[in-house]
């Protein structure tokens, strides 16, 4: 599951990405565009009381970014809930997530 909300930063996006419990996994790394698939950079963690894997990025707005959940080193899952899925050069797909339209913060009026 993808979850965008307003950052304080216009230019930007809260991204949460979540992978449900049922996945059996000692480490979830997530990999992509906005961390050049650096394999170890962006660990998913789970709650003590939410067996959830998640992890939080702020991401530009008005950008698509291609990525994939890496799990227990070695099994690459997409995220069936994603924006769009684009092919990869392995013959398989990588999930899509857009920021173009992501919700904004409402400034009030004076």
């Amino acid at each position: 599951m993808i979850v965008k909300t307003p950052s304080s930063n216009p230019a930007r996006v809260n991204v949460r990405f979540e992978l449900p419990p049922a996945i059996w996994a000692d480490s979830v790394f997530l990999v992509g565009d906005f961390n050049q698939w650096n394999e170890a950079s962006h660990p998913m963690t789970r709650g003590r009381n939410d067996p959830t894997w998640s992890i939080s990025l702020e991401l530009d707005r008005d950008k698509t970014y291609e990525f994939r959940y890496l799990v227990n080193g070695r099994e690459w899952h997409n995220d069936w809930n994603a924006d769009g899925y684009a092919p990869n050069p392995y013959g398989g797909t990588n999930s899509v997530v857009s920021t173009v339209g992501a919700p904004t913060v409402q400034r009030k009026r004076s």
